[in-house]
Formats: structure tokens, sequence, C-alpha cells
């Protein structure tokens, strides 16, 4: 009885001191307390076991393991702030921002050569789509910003043949880490987080909905490219 109350005491001095240092920061504290609370559990389960309490032990190492798998699971299930994926072609680079979904970029080549797209209003958005007609990887790209931005801007084309729906042409082996920079990871990423990535991303740019299929074949491919090597 005395060993259980001394581990009693301890595991709540040790909780406290961890709310008390971490609760200026509520995402701190979470983030915290999914190591934290498993291990000192586990650890009160351990002391259990020393002393002889042997049944009570295996339920609290129990509780410690399923606790630490399931804020794992979360921690994995969250997107990374500030993640991006990019995706460059000729004359432009894009970045796809993974929490909002939101695309911006810079021109990379030809008379707004180093202007972000951002900083460009309408017409001049449209002026470059006509200087980049013989380049169809980065008028597709430059068309899926604009449905993004401006999305009645294809009013007025007509016959226009570069619409969403149509898939880019390959233009060469993707490398490693151009697949890398399209996901949003990491080199040497492992299998589940490449494929965690692909199925984040595919929820914010899959055609069906309402996105674009010139970056669902882009990301597709990055996918491909990736787990060429683990499975």
């Amino acid at each position: 009885m005395t060993v259980l109350f001394y581990l009693t005491a301890i595991l709540l001095v040790a909780v406290l001191g961890a709310l008390a240092f971490l609760r200026a920061n509520p995402a701190r504290l979470a983030a915290g307390l999914s190591v934290l609370g498993p291990a000192l559990v586990g650890l009160a389960g351990l002391g259990l076991m020393l002393a002889g309490r042997v049944g009570l032990a295996g339920v609290l190492l129990s509780m410690a393991a399923a606790w630490f798998v399931s804020g794992r699971r979360r921690r994995r299930a969250r997107p990374s702030p500030g993640r991006v994926s990019t995706v460059r072609t000729a004359a432009l680079e894009m970045e796809l921002d993974h929490d909002t979904g939101a695309l911006d970029g810079a021109v990379l080549a030809g008379r707004h050569e180093g202007r972000n797209l951002g900083g460009m209003d309408r017409g001049e958005l449209l002026e470059l789509r006509a200087a980049l007609s013989s380049d169809t990887e980065s008028l597709q790209l430059l068309e899926t910003y604009l449905d993004g931005r401006f999305p009645q801007w294809r009013e007025g084309f007509d016959g226009d043949t570069h619409g969403r729906e149509r898939t880019p042409p390959s233009t060469g082996p993707m490398t490693k880490e151009e697949a890398y920079e399209i996901l949003g990871l990491e080199a040497g990423a492992g299998a589940a987080d490449i494929r965690e990535a692909h199925r984040r991303l595919m929820q914010r740019v899959h055609p069906d909905l309402g996105g674009s299929s010139f970056l669902a074949a882009r990301i597709n491919e990055a996918r491909d490219v990736l787990l060429n090597g683990h499975d």
C-alpha cells in the first residue's frame, strides 16, 4: 500500500509540474501530454510490477501503450504547418500550401521574369498566358492558377483548348528530388509518409473536387517515382 501511495504521489507531482510548465501554450501542452502522459503511466506500471502488483501493472502498461499509439496516429494525421509543394516548369515555379490549398508562384523566364504571380493583375496574367502558348506545361500550370484566382477568366475565350479536364503530356522522367518537392517531403521519407502526403494533396487538387488535372497528374507521378524503391 505504501509503495502504491508513493507512486501515485510521484505521478501527480509530475503531471502538475508539466501542466504548470506548459499551460501558457495550449498547442505545446497537447503535444507534451501526448508524450509525457503515456511515459508517466508506463513508469507507474513498471513500479507496480516491481512491487508485485502484476495485474494492476499490466492494466497501466496497456493504457500507456494505447495512449501513445493513439497520440502518434493523431500527430501523423495532422498536416504539418507551413508545408508546401513546389512544381516547376520551364517558365513558372508554383507553390501549393498544404494547409489552405492556396497557390502562388513566380515567373522564371520571359518578359515578366522575376515577378510574383500574386502581384500581377488579370490583364498581365492573360498576357503571360498568351506568351506561354507554345509551352504546354507552363500554360496549364498558369491556367490552374487563374482558375483559382479568377474563376470566370475563361469567359470570352472561344475555342479554348486548354481546359482543366485535359491531362498534361509527360515532359520526361521526374527526378526523385522533384518528387519530394512536389509532395512537400524531405529526402528519405518513408512509404507511409509518401502515401499520406499524396492522399492529403489529392484531397486539395483532385479534378472531381474542382481541382486541377495538371497538379493531380504531377502529384500522382511524384508518388509513383518515390514508391518505386519502396514496394
